[in-house]
């Protein structure tokens, strides 16, 4: 795809919508707002904001959406999920509800909520893969009720670790994971202003 500003959707149910529909757009996109299946079938790319896991699986399914979303996997276009989103992409999930349903497509094993609860919040500073960050990868995450990942499948690669967190049992976990053209990330970079991880995704929707 060459477009200069390719149609990116934020799956707009529940959760970081504003916040991604304007770091999508100062990353080059013409971002959009996604609920439905055909607004689905007209973006060239879709985040999966942070938000609550369960209720936005609910959510798809009320509005029809989760199995457009499953298939879009399976057809390959891209994805990006912060926080519940990389939940939502898993194809395994610890400590989830009895009845969490995922869109899965990306062979990793999350841990919800394995930070803790919301007063455990923090921001630390990551060392991400360059390719993703750019320069020397510095890049100060936020994190919020997130999951870690904890077991990754051949195919994917893990793009950054944690490297400081009030719980030493948070070091060296596995917070930012790519497989083809699904990224995901246990952080939110919508929040930050900090907009190389969508520009990063941004471009990967370009060369798809």
């Amino acid at each position: 795809m060459n477009d200069a500003a390719p149609p990116v959707g934020v799956l707009a149910l529940q959760g970081d919508v504003v916040e991604h529909l304007r770091m999508l757009t100062a990353a080059g996109a013409r971002a959009v707002r996604v609920r439905r299946a055909e607004e689905l079938a007209a973006v060239a790319g879709l985040v999966l904001p942070g938000g609550e896991s369960t209720t936005m699986a609910k959510l798809a399914r009320a509005f029809e959406v989760l199995e457009p979303l499953r298939a879009a996997v399976k057809a390959e276009l891209p994805m990006y999920g912060s926080c519940a989103g990389m939940i939502l992409l898993a194809d395994r999930v610890l400590d989830g509800a009895a009845d969490q349903e995922t869109v899965g497509g990306l062979d990793i094993t999350v841990r919800r909520n394995a930070f803790g609860r919301q007063i455990d919040s923090f921001e630390a500073d990551l060392a991400l893969d360059p390719g993703l960050a750019g320069g020397d990868g510095a890049f100060r995450a936020v994190f919020i009720r997130a999951p870690w990942v904890e077991e990754v499948g051949r195919r994917v690669s893990v793009l950054a670790r944690v490297r400081q967190a009030p719980d030493p049992g948070a070091l060296g976990r596995i917070v930012a994971v790519r497989q083809g053209n699904l990224l995901a990330t246990s952080f939110h970079p919508e929040l930050t202003g900090d907009e190389r991880v969508h520009r990063y995704f941004v471009d990967l929707v370009r060369s798809s």
